[in-house]
């Protein structure tokens, strides 16, 4: 367990961009039978999810909502000492998509940027990473945006994760300023890595036969390049996990349940969120969701229920438990001070028109 705590350091802004092509669940009569789909959809908790155009990348929904917060809250672009990206669906191997958007978005050339990847835990990892810099002497301001097309890595044939994922990008300021401590308890069990794993790559070659769709556990259909999830695992990891990750960082931090303002889950599926709730015995109406309207967004799932439910809940000083959880295996914790931020309303993505 590493337990990393920060004072003096925190988010003042936040946003979120989503595709504006939407898919109904209630539509997958063709993958799953149609008298299954009520009792699925109730199950998961999600109605409908944004699907990105098949040019349309993480970093394009990822620099429109850095574009909004920057505009929205009159921040010079070349005021940015750090620039943290954080995917799985990143726009290329090499270079980092972190390097693209600094040019993209007029950043200056002193401006570091760095690429980081884990999965539905990431964005409480990366926002540790971007207090850390937020921190040192020499930095001010950091500008994290975590963007995820999972559509593009899950395979439509696939009735177990189809239903699930959904894209989406958020961007988070974080500064110097008058915030109280923010702990941060993260935790990994890489015994579990072939729990959520697309299996072609640099350790399984990728070759022609990779390409090819074939019948998987349960019917499912899915080619070497597509993400395999084995929900079963992933519950019951996440089940004995995650309750106790919520438990320990009130713990460490010397808080009750109740002093909590806001406690916001990555966007699994909802009965795992439900089970959560109980266990830990907090108040629903504290707790908001996001899944029903967008789904399974992967790392940016925490950031993107905060942006679409918390809106103009968080000024004045709010103790928010944020709690990630997924691919690795791999689950984070994190308690932050949070202080009159700015959050803008989510955006829907906007093509842009190219000059003649």
């Amino acid at each position: 367990m590493a337990k990393i705590s920060f004072k003096g350091v925190g988010i003042t802004a936040m946003s979120a961009c989503v595709p504006k092509g939407v898919v109904y669940n209630k539509d997958l009569g063709y993958l799953i039978p149609p008298d299954e789909i009520e009792k699925t959809i109730e199950s998961i908790g999600i109605v409908e999810r944004r699907i990105a155009d098949d040019d349309v990348t993480a970093s394009d929904l990822a620099y429109q909502a850095a574009r909004r917060l920057l505009d929205d809250n009159d921040i010079a672009p070349d005021s940015i000492d750090v620039l943290l990206f954080i995917s799985q669906t990143s726009d290329y191997r090499i270079p980092a998509t972190s390097c693209i958007l600094q040019h993209r978005l007029g950043l200056a050339k002193t401006t570091a940027c760095i690429d980081l990847t884990l999965g539905c835990s990431g964005f409480v990892f990366a926002l540790s990473t971007a207090m850390a810099y937020a921190s040192m002497e020499g930095v001010h301001r950091v500008l994290l945006l975590d963007g995820e097309t999972f559509s593009k890595i899950v395979n439509r044939k696939d009735k177990v994760d189809w239903p699930l994922y959904g894209d989406a990008a958020t961007a988070t300021l974080v500064e110097k300023g008058d915030f109280g401590a923010s702990t941060f308890i993260l935790n990994t069990d890489g015994s579990g890595e072939d729990a959520v794993k697309i299996h072609a790559g640099m350790r399984h070659e990728i070759v022609s036969e990779s390409l090819v769709e074939r019948e998987r556990e349960g019917g499912n259909i899915r080619t070497d390049l597509e993400v395999y999830m084995d929900g079963m695992d992933v519950f019951n990891f996440a089940i004995s996990k995650v309750p106790r990750g919520v438990k320990k960082v009130l713990q460490e931090t010397g808080h009750e349940i109740n002093d909590i303002d806001y406690l916001v889950f990555h966007q699994s599926n909802k009965f795992m969120t439900d089970f959560f709730i109980k266990k830990l015995k907090f108040t629903p109406e504290r707790v908001p969701y996001c899944i029903q309207k967008y789904g399974n967004t992967s790392s940016t799932s925490v950031p993107l229920t905060i942006v679409s439910e918390l809106y103009n809940k968080l000024y004045g000083h709010k103790k928010v438990v944020m709690c990630g959880f997924g691919a690795g295996l791999s689950w984070g914790t994190a308690l932050v001070d949070f202080k009159d931020c700015q959050i803008s309303p989510v955006i829907e993505y906007e093509r842009e028109v190219t000059k003649q």
